[in-house]
């Protein structure tokens, strides 16, 4: 099932295909050197649609289906379902590690770090193409999660479990517990991980991918930064973005248009088509 983009709140999981696309020149096309600049600046060709994701990102309720409501609908129970159990999660985590205890931001943010860091360097250093996408992927779907996460931390106002034993304290000044954004984050990167590239190893890298986001949620509770609900929520939120992120960029694979290339000195201006 095809996901455009699923809200904030809401657990989707997407088919993503994979699909081949040709590009197309005259026969007086650009110099080999052009052509073979343009092949290695994949980031400024990804960043090319990111204005386009972004009003797409956030206008996407306006063009939802039947299926996509009953993603929502899906997410919103898991959420309530694990906000049934935030109590009892951080009465285990105190009775463990002893609560309430500062949150350890950056240490907990350093494993999603990492993981972005070593998908683009590997893919520089073997000059390949497809994990150049795949970080610009994570970046991409990395950004818009935490911009969203943030905006609902502001609405939401949520009190975190080191500012209260009640999980049901909203809307109140300080709080900014709703949804996780590690979480997200952690998600998003993981979910590109886990979804790009051939099928020879497609196991190993759900196993890394969505291991990363369960680790990092995991971490949050243990450190008393989250509920149980806020970590579910940012998961949600994660691996929705990363599926709109890299439906988006399938789309823009199999479609014909006029793309602007940049290149040494300059800019080529490429179409692109699919062919059958």
């Amino acid at each position: 099932m095809r996901i455009r983009i699923l809200p904030p709140l809401l657990l989707s999981a997407a088919n993503l295909t994979a699909n081949t696309a040709a590009w197309c020149q005259s026969s007086a096309g650009p110099s080999p050197h052009a052509t073979a600049t343009a092949s290695r600046a994949t980031p400024e060709f990804a960043g090319a649609g990111l204005v386009s994701d972004v009003g797409g990102y956030f206008t996407a309720p306006l063009h939802w289906n039947g299926g996509d409501w009953a993603w929502l609908a899906g997410s919103l129970v898991a959420i309530g379902v694990s906000h049934h159990y935030d109590t009892q999660v951080r009465t285990h985590f105190q009775k463990t590690t002893g609560l309430p205890q500062t949150s350890s931001d950056v240490q907990d943010a350093v494993p999603s770090a990492a993981v972005f860091v070593a998908t683009a360097l590997y893919a520089n250093l073997i000059n390949d193409e497809s994990g150049r996408r795949e970080a610009w992927a994570m970046l991409e779907s990395g950004g818009l999660s935490a911009a969203t996460s943030y905006g609902l931390k502001f609405a939401i106002s949520r009190r975190s479990p080191h500012q209260t034993s009640d999980p049901n304290q909203w809307f109140k000044n300080g709080g900014m517990s709703f949804p996780s954004t590690h979480a997200s984050v952690a998600f998003a990167f993981g979910t590109v991980l886990a979804e790009s590239g051939g099928d020879d190893y497609r196991w190993v890298r759900r196993l890394l991918g969505y291991g990363l986001g369960a680790a990092t949620s995991y971490q949050r509770l243990k450190h008393n930064a989250h509920w149980l609900s806020d970590t579910v929520g940012g998961a949600a939120l994660g691996c929705a973005t990363a599926h709109f992120v890299m439906n988006r960029a399938n789309e823009r694979d199999q479609g014909a248009g006029f793309t602007v290339v940049p290149v040494e000195r300059g800019a080529m201006l490429v179409y692109r088509v699919s062919l059958p």
